[in-house]
């Protein structure tokens, strides 16, 4: 009969355990998923290793396009109004911005819940009061969060743009049924969301032409730097920490060859 090994278990336990958390988080192609081709983006991506920032102008763009466009069947339950401030919006700015929403307070004195306008420290309002009501609008299905979305879908940016303008006819002998949209980019094609994007769907403030694959760009670059809000100040603390090693390693090498010079 063998022997009873309680490390060994718990070793083979563990390790299993992070075998199946791996399997669980890694990304997956979809059958039938199209792999988008690779966009360069003024900030590198949220998953390379860059020294690049964000392009503030399309940041405040793209946050357009999500407020007009995106906003009515998806939130960002992540991001507060005065996280825009990021974007160069201005104190007063964040001010009206949040003050055009209301949302749900309370209890006041009376116990009872009131709605106010919103404040630069509310979270941004949801569409829907909750994710039955979304799914209830939305043919059953709640549209997604979009405070994560470029993080949490495979090829980050990349999947986001060309998923907002991979709609296209569908081929030969391909049926698409009620309710779906063909989307050369999702996996199976077939996607709930319609098309949401058009030339001139929105008119930038600074006078950018709005066709819809500028509205995409912006929108994705957008929703990147809400999935990582803090990526510059990382980048910069990564270069002044390599800036660090190298002159510490400067100073060791010096301080080793006055060492053996003196030794001999």
């Amino acid at each position: 009969m063998p022997r009873f090994n309680l490390k060994t278990t718990l070793a083979g336990a563990v390790f299993a355990g992070l075998l199946s958390l791996a399997a669980a988080s890694s990304p997956a192609v979809a059958a039938g998923s199209t792999v988008p081709p690779e966009e360069e983006w003024p900030h590198g991506g949220v998953n390379s290793f860059s020294f690049k920032t964000f392009d503030r102008a399309a940041l405040q763009r793209g946050f357009q396009v999500y407020k007009q466009v995106c906003s009515a069947c998806h939130a960002m339950h992540l991001l507060s109004y005065r996280n825009l401030a990021a974007l160069g919006y201005s104190e007063e700015e964040i001010k009206a911005i949040a003050a055009e929403y209301e949302v749900t307070d309370g209890p006041n004195d009376q116990g009872e819940m009131f709605t106010r306008p919103a404040l630069p420290s509310d979270r941004f309002r949801s569409p829907f009061p909750n994710a039955k009501a979304a799914a209830a609008a939305n043919n059953g299905k709640a549209p997604p969060d979009l405070s994560l979305i470029v993080k949490a879908r495979e090829h980050h940016e990349d999947y986001v743009f060309h998923l907002l303008t991979g709609f296209v006819d569908p081929p030969e002998g391909v049926t698409v049924p009620d309710g779906a949209y063909y989307n050369q980019y999702y996996p199976g094609h077939l996607i709930a969301m319609p098309p949401m994007l058009f030339d001139d769907g929105v008119t930038y403030e600074d006078g950018t032409p709005a066709t819809a694959v500028q509205q995409a760009r912006d929108v994705t670059q957008f929703l990147a730097w809400a999935a990582e809000p803090h990526m510059e100040a990382r980048r910069s603390m990564g270069v002044k920490v390599i800036l660090f090693l190298m002159v510490f390693a400067g100073l060791l090498y010096m301080t080793k060859r006055r060492i053996w010079e003196t030794a001999h």
